[in-house]
């Protein structure tokens, strides 16, 4: 079976692939399926925006498409910057920028506790939509470590690894990860499906 990708980000394409390989299912690029669809996140929550984005590529493309809707929620910014994660702070922000922006808006807060959440919503031309969450507690670095992963990864500190995110292999993150964690979850759902 192909999904579709819905998304530009070619380290979550490497990803979706790795997990999902095992059950005979090979995620593709829009590219790879003739399609460039921009989707604007309105959606409140993970799960809107990753339905928004999983239908509008399935629509373009009349192949079942595979959407994940991430971020960063943390404790003492009242769960910012969430749904905006890739957005905060503005358009045009590299990551290295973004996780700068975060740590100063932290500056003085004991409290770091965090969690990154991934939402993954499939869409089929037949109308039928599977949805898996995942969630991978932790807390906020004092400063960016590691040089693996994109995003936040460098400021998001495991405690029971004593490591960020930046500084694990791509398989120890994929074991814990919020997004290996909606995918397993996803997979499970995926082959309930597939029967």
């Amino acid at each position: 079976m192909k999904l579709v990708l819905a998304s530009q980000n070619k380290k979550k394409l490497v990803e979706m692939n790795d997990i999902l390989s095992h059950l005979g299912v090979e995620v593709c690029s829009e590219a790879e399926a003739g399609v460039d669809v921009e989707v604007e996140e309105t959606g409140t929550t993970f799960e809107e925006n990753s339905l928004l984005k999983a239908k509008a590529v399935m629509e373009a493309s009349g192949l079942p498409a595979i959407a994940d809707d991430s971020g960063l929620c943390v404790d003492c910014l009242n769960g910012a910057p969430g749904v905006y994660s890739a957005r905060y702070g503005g358009e045009g922000l590299s990551d290295e920028q973004r996780c700068r922006l975060l740590l100063e808006n932290m500056r003085g807060q004991m409290t770091r506790a965090a969690k990154f959440v991934s939402v993954i919503t499939c869409c089929f031309p037949n109308g039928d939509v599977l949805t898996a969450r995942g969630e991978c507690p932790g807390t906020i670095a004092y400063a960016p470590m590691g040089e693996s992963g994109f995003g936040y990864d460098p400021v998001f500190f495991v405690p029971e690894l004593k490591r960020t995110f930046a500084q694990l292999s791509a398989g120890e993150k994929n074991a814990i990860s919020h997004r290996g964690k909606a995918l397993e979850a996803f997979k499970e759902k995926l082959e309930e499906y597939l029967g």
